[in-house]
């Protein structure tokens, strides 16, 4: 990203009689060149296009971007800028009120038509709300575009025209309409125009304190990176989805969520690939595991789905008995030891330690570590959501949302409260040779595997030989977990008779 350190900003001359017109493309979570619907139609009016990003965390309140969303997005913006680069031209980065700075554009520019992309939040909604109806109130022709989802939300429902509640039939439904796969290609070629523009480390995005070694070795932010993501896994991992998804200790998932949450590939991309790499080499193990593959492509539609017609979730249970359900709010210590990966349970404490480290755990693994919050700790979904809002690179307010109140049996299809993980179970089934628990808990390490997904349970001389102390170098549990899963049933029984 071009600074301003050296020199004054690059100025757009004012618009003079007979000019190329300019055209101004707000950008947002929608940060690639490719199949971008609004940077198509923005290039097919002809006009000169400002690519401006509006940095306002104020105007996503309460659910402004946590510290790894924060980190993503400062290189997901260099990398767009790079990419308009290439274009000959710049990403206009401003701060302050989103309405405020488009308004202040338009005059700069004299920019009489603005297009961006939708987003579904409800802050985001009620915000973009807003800047339409003024924009087009002055004149100003506003458009917004469909990038992120197959689906718009309010396009889906049930016969008698509600929005679905469980997930198989939204999806049958989804499938029946025809997965969309028209991906339009990046632009051949842009006319691109200019304005002032900040400083993209003007936005402090990246941590004072650098705690972020874990994600540069792990993730490459922006548009390449995702489509090597993407790639990837369909050359690598896709015929072995359908089972090797379950296994945290192996490379079998996509790992394209914070590219798909930061709009650096859309999803009408990714059902185009998968039909390609279908269509080269349909064989039977690629087939069901690509069929799976677009099964939580299709759990990320019914998510936001959800959050647009129960906008109330990210605070209150969908199943209004859990208002009254009595959580245990003052175990602060447990808390704590969650976070940090020290309960004493192998496999919470590895999933909490890959989340610091890299900003991403395992899925199977994010509902055993939810599971345990809310079911053998009795701790509220909302304070779990909090923390992966804040620590998850692909921190997602719908899917985050729908996967917490999944796992805690308050939300749409959830899972039934009944249905405590038992994470010794968990790590034994799906990593038998602790190829995970060792990489993110090497001081147990030299436990045999038998031991490992319960070192409460080995014999003296078996800890002795592995040089581990319980309680020193590794925590006893917090809990047992046979009894806090009946104390977790006693509490649901509670709401149960309120009915």
């Amino acid at each position: 990203m071009a600074s301003t350190r050296n020199g004054p900003p690059n100025v757009t001359a004012p618009i003079r009689s007979g000019s190329t017109p300019v055209v101004i493309v707000w950008f947002r979570r929608d940060l690639r060149l490719d199949d971008n619907p609004a940077l198509q139609a923005a290039a097919r009016s002809g006009a000169r296009i400002l690519p401006v990003y509006i940095h306002a965390p104020d105007e996503e309140r309460p659910w402004a971007p946590g510290g790894a969303s924060r980190w993503w997005l400062h290189h997901s913006l260099t990398a767009l800028d790079d990419s308009l680069q290439r274009y000959g031209g710049r990403l206009i980065v401003s701060t302050g009120d989103s309405l405020t700075t488009l308004l202040g554009l338009t005059e700069q520019t004299g920019a009489r038509e603005i297009h961006w992309n939708r987003l579904y939040e409800p802050a985001a909604i009620e915000r973009d709300s807003l800047v339409k109806r003024t924009l087009r109130d002055r004149g100003i022709a506003a458009h917004s575009h469909n990038a992120a989802l197959l689906f718009e939300p309010w396009s889906v429902s049930t016969r008698d025209g509600r929005p679905y509640r469980v997930f198989t039939p939204f999806w049958k439904s989804c499938l029946q309409l025809g997965l969309p796969q028209d991906a339009g290609p990046p632009p051949a070629s842009l006319t691109l125009a200019s304005a002032e523009s900040a400083a993209l480390e003007s936005l402090e995005l990246l941590p004072r304190i650098p705690w972020d070694k874990g994600f540069r070795e792990h993730w490459q932010p922006g548009e390449a990176g995702a489509r090597n993501m993407l790639d990837t896994f369909l050359d690598t991992a896709a015929a072995s989805y359908a089972d090797g998804r379950d296994h945290p200790g192996t490379r079998s998932t996509s790992r394209v969520s914070p590219h798909l949450h930061f709009g650096e590939l859309s999803p009408r991309r990714i059902v185009s690939m998968v039909q390609e790499c279908l269509a080269i080499a349909g064989r039977e193990g690629l087939v069901s595991g690509l069929e799976g593959f677009m099964r939580e492509l299709g759990w990320r539609e019914f998510s936001h789905h959800l959050l647009y017609h129960f906008p109330h979730t990210p605070q209150h249970s969908l199943d209004e008995r859990f208002a009254h359900f009595p959580w245990d709010s003052g175990a602060r210590e447990a808390v704590d030891a969650w976070r940090r990966g020290r309960t004493g349970i192998p496999l919470v404490d590895a999933g909490m330690r890959e989340l610091w480290h890299t900003g991403w755990m395992h899925n199977r693994v994010r509902m055993v570590t939810a599971s345990f919050l809310t079911k053998n700790l009795l701790i509220p979904w909302q304070e779990g959501a909090q923390w992966f809002w804040d620590t998850l690179l692909d921190a997602d307010l719908a899917n985050n949302t729908q996967g917490w109140q999944w796992t805690a049996g308050c939300g749409a299809d959830a899972a039934p409260y009944f249905r405590v993980f038992n994470p010794v179970l968990q790590s034994r089934k799906f990593d038998p040779e602790g190829r995970y628990l060792r990489r993110w808990l090497p001081e147990l390490g030299a436990l045999p595997d038998r031991d490992l997904h319960a070192p409460w349970e080995a014999p003296p001389h078996t800890l002795q030989r592995a040089g581990l102390r319980l309680g020193q170098d590794y925590p006893q549990p917090i809990v047992d977990l046979a009894a806090s899963r009946s104390r977790a049933l006693s509490a649901y029984a509670t709401i149960k008779q309120a009915e």
